[in-house]
This record gives structure tokens, C-alpha cells and sequence, in this order.
């Protein structure tokens, strides 16, 4: 793809090999509530398998980068062989605060677009790209202008995501859990840090009966050398691994709990609130200030039990959709 100028006068091009750390600088400049850093730009966007240059389109006026818009294909799959065809993402677009009023963002975007449709994507999702999503979907309070354009472009809202936060300055495993975990046991469930040989059943709940990109990131954290520890899982009587908890799992963050889940024929017996809870009293024996995720449906089940917890919302995303005609 060629570069094009915008009516404010940038060039618009893919990636090129020095790009990486004046656009870390814009990224900064443009998008404070949501900073990254060199280390984090290379792993979740220059290291990804789906990274292609071309797809990195990036704005720059005058020899200085002023914005980019991120597309993304899958070339290689998320699970088994599908490719998703028809299916993009931007994860993210920006402009520098000194660039904005004259169209760069709107210009950005659609020659994003462009190149996902020339590469047969008809449904572009905004944000929610996995595996290496910066954020499940738009902040629209943060980003009220951002999500004027991406409406007027044809973005829809899919659904909402809830992020939570708890602080754990004085936490203390609650007397109920703890009796919980009493009875549990004494019933013939045991909750246990996993053995090397558990890691097998364990991924392949997490793959086959939440997400793939939960089996994924437990496979890759541990693989890069998150300890066993940062892991409770509970069987049941009859032996089988019926459910999880973990913390530091993504980008061995140790305050970011999850991925978490209890398989739902097992829901209604108390082993999601005990994981829960155990992880929690684990995370505070390690230093831990807070417990924080990005991810969860605050009418779910899952965002009912957080709440319970004492969890609070602290930012609600959009996750978008564009469908295009061929």
C-alpha cells in the first residue's frame, strides 16, 4: 500500500523499522490514561505471530510520528485451523493532541479498514482482538471523541465489559470461606497448587469448556516461568479437576487476578467463592496492595460473585463491531 497524504498533511504508511520508539512517544502524548511501554509494545504487538507491518498504519507529518491505527489478521489460529477469514480487529488507534481537528483520525481508521477489506475481513471488531488485546474494548468515558468517530464510521456496540479492582490492605480470608473450605474437604473435594502432571487436565478445562485464550495464557505464563503457586485448582470427590483460580498469568502481573472458572454443573456448591478466596489470600501473602482484572459481564455470574467479594467496577469498555458488505 502506498503512502497517502490527509487533509492535515501526514503521510499515512505501514511500519517500518524505527517507527517503534517515536510511536511508543505518541502513544504516550495521545493517550495518557493508557500509557505503554517499549517492552510491552514489543511483545504484545511486534512479537505477536498476527503482526504484519502493512497492517500497522502509521500517520507521520514532517519526519514525526503524529498517530497510528492498528490492523490485525489471524495467519496463524487461535485454536485448531481456523483462520477466521472474515474476521479483523483494530486494537488500537491514536493521534498526537497536536495533530487532532483536521481529519488524521478518521483518515487513520479508514486506511485500516481498507486493508482489512483488502484482505477479506467484512467484520472488524474494535479492541477485543486476542490474544494480545492492550484493552477488551473502548472506554467511552475516557474516550468520548474516539468513540463519536469509530459510531459514525459504523461501529456498533456488541456488549460491555466490566474492569474491577479490590484493595487488599487488610485482608483476611472470611470465617465463612474458611468453613466452607472445612466442609468442602471433608466432603471429599481438595483444593491444591497443581502438580506439573495437573497442568494437562488443567488446560484443557480452561481450552475446552471456558476459552482457548485461557488455555493459552496459562500454557505461555507457565512456560515462561510463573510458579505453580499462583494456581489453585479443586477436585472433586471423584478426582476429577472441576475448577480454577490463578493470579499473574498476563505478563506476570502478580496484582491481575484470573483467568477463573468452576465448571457449571459444579456452580451453586461454593468452590467459585472459596477459589476465588484463596487466591485473593494467597496474592496478600505475597505483598499484594490489590487484585484487579479486565474482563468480566457485571450482570454475570462471575461479576455477581467479584461484587459480592467486594470487587468494585472501575471502567466499563465497549467492545464495537463494523460489518461491511463484500
Amino acid at each position: 500500500m502506498t503512502a497517502r497524504t490527509t487533509t492535515s498533511g501526514a503521510a499515512i504508511r505501514g511500519f517500518r523499522t524505527g517507527d517503534g520508539p517515536p510511536l511508543v512517544e505518541a502513544w504516550r502524548r495521545s493517550a495518557p490514561a493508557d500509557p505503554v511501554t517499549p517492552d510491552r509494545f514489543r511483545s504484545l504487538v511486534l512479537l505477536d505471530a498476527n503482526f504484519d507491518p502493512q497492517g500497522l498504519r502509521v500517520a507521520v507529518d514532517g519526519g514525526r510520528v503524529v498517530g497510528a491505527a492498528y490492523a490485525v489478521r489471524r495467519l496463524t489460529p487461535m485454536t485448531g485451523t481456523d483462520l477466521e477469514p472474515e474476521q479483523g480487529w483494530i486494537p488500537f488507534f491514536f493521534v498526537d493532541p497536536a495533530a487532532r481537528g483536521r481529519g488524521l483520525g478518521r483518515r487513520l481508521l479508514t486506511d485500516a479498514l481498507d486493508w482489512l477489506h483488502g484482505h477479506g475481513r467484512t467484520r472488524v471488531d474494535f479492541s477485543s482482538y486476542t490474544p494480545n488485546y492492550l484493552l477488551p474494548g473502548l472506554d467511552t468515558e475516557t474516550y468520548p471523541e474516539a468513540a463519536g468517530l469509530l459510531g459514525s464510521l459504523g461501529f456498533r456496540t456488541l456488549y460491555e465489559a466490566a474492569a474491577m479492582d479490590l484493595s487488599l490492605v487488610g485482608y483476611r480470608l472470611p470465617a465463612e470461606v474458611a468453613c466452607r473450605v472445612d466442609e468442602l474437604t471433608a466432603r471429599g473435594y481438595r483444593f491444591a497448587t497443581p502438580s506439573d502432571d495437573d497442568l494437562v487436565e488443567l488446560v484443557a478445562l480452561a481450552g475446552n469448556h471456558f476459552n482457548p485464550d485461557w488455555a493459552r495464557a496459562i500454557r505461555e505464563c507457565l512456560a515462561a516461568g510463573t510458579p505453580l503457586d499462583r494456581i489453585v485448582v479443586v477436585r472433586s470427590p471423584s478426582g476429577r479437576l472441576v475448577g480454577w483460580a490463578m493470579h499473574a498469568a498476563y505478563e506476570s502481573v502478580d496484582e491481575r487476578f484470573g483467568p477463573f472458572g468452576v465448571l457449571e454443573e459444579m456452580r451453586g456448591t461454593g468452590l467459585g467463592k472459596v477459589l476465588l478466596h484463596l487466591v485473593l489470600q494467597r496474592m496478600r501473602a505475597r505483598g499484594a496492595h490489590s487484585a484487579w482484572f479486565l474482563w468480566t459481564g457485571e450482570r454475570s455470574p462471575a461479576g455477581h460473585l467479584y461484587r459480592k467479594a467486594g470487587f468494585t467496577t472501575t471502567r466499563v469498555f465497549r467492545v464495537l463491531r463494523r460489518e461491511a458488505a463484500r
